[in-house]
């Protein structure tokens, strides 16, 4: 399985050049998974682009790991992201990973100051990212917590390095960052290829209160993943969480195709994950169907 590495010295400047190269290495890393023989079909501003995903805990269905990927493929999923707590064991998932060419491409860390162990996990099973959290300490000042989170991630990015494995913050409830002009700036200190974005369209307005496409401009081309997800959403939401003001496409809160247009402003490229209630194959079915209608695949 190929992998893609960042070169450690690579600079973080986002003059026009450098976005263009980030770019096309994503584009090439994202696309080059589908194999020289997969057509690109023309469709909208995503289509080709995009490899389809979710969260391994939203399979429903108690069933041998094998046949649990072999129904992502049948649902229209290409890949899958897991974490140490799902207890999976890596031989396992490589041997599913070979059997439905279904790739496990990133492990979730979430807020675990510690993440070594899902650096090693995500190189173990054949992934390239790690998901995790600039947490809040409630007890510290914003200053204080930023410059904690701050190195907490610079421990990390030598043995990412390492692993070829690149480590994405996520904005969360959980995490101090609740604007994306904050995001931006926390991962542009730390002045490393190795450490992205990972853009959640749904926490954008649950936690921060700003729209979904307005973190994917300030992110720009340090979006590396999505998650999709959209609470107001009548099938795939959550209605206990629907936002008042948020005004969206569908009855949902976040607008598509204001999304849709940033990302392709900076030639968005990757793996997008569905982060939403799961069930059977059929609900699974019926997700990646949603995500084909929301992102234009």
């Amino acid at each position: 399985m190929s992998r893609f590495r960042v070169p450690a010295s690579e600079s973080r400047n986002l003059s026009s050049q450098s976005i263009d190269r980030r770019s096309a290495l994503r584009c090439g890393l994202a696309l080059g998974a589908l194999g020289t023989g997969a057509s690109i079909a023309v469709g909208g501003q995503l289509t080709g682009k995009i490899r389809k995903s979710l969260k391994y805990s939203m399979i429903g269905e108690r069933i041998p790991l094998l046949q649990q990927f072999k129904m992502l493929r049948r649902s229209g999923f290409d890949g899958v992201e897991i974490s140490l707590r799902d207890g999976l064991v890596p031989k396992d998932v490589l041997a599913a990973v070979e059997a439905t060419e279904i790739q496990v491409h990133g492990v979730i860390n979430g807020a675990n100051d510690d993440c070594s162990g899902s650096i090693e996990l995500c190189q173990q099973v054949g992934g390239n990212t790690v998901l995790i959290i600039a947490r809040e300490i409630k007890t510290l000042r914003y200053d204080d917590n930023f410059a904690r989170a701050l190195d907490v991630v610079r421990k990390a990015i030598p043995l990412a390095e390492k692993h070829d494995v690149r480590l994405l913050v996520e904005n969360v409830r959980a995490s101090f960052l609740k604007t994306a002009e904050e995001m931006a700036r926390f991962i542009d200190e730390l002045k490393s290829p190795v450490v992205g974005a990972y853009f959640d369209t749904g926490n954008t307005i649950t936690w921060t209160k700003q729209s979904a496409e307005h973190w994917a401009h300030v992110l720009g081309p340090r979006t590396v993943k999505l998650d999709i997800k959209d609470r107001g959403h009548a099938v795939f939401g959550d209605p206990k969480l629907k936002s008042q003001m948020a005004v969206g496409t569908d009855g949902g809160e976040v607008h598509w195709q204001n999304v849709r247009k940033e990302l392709a402003a900076v030639s968005f490229c990757g793996w997008a994950s569905a982060e939403v209630k799961g069930g059977d194959e059929q609900r699974l079915t019926g997700i990646a169907d949603w995500m084909d209608q929301v992102l234009h695949l």
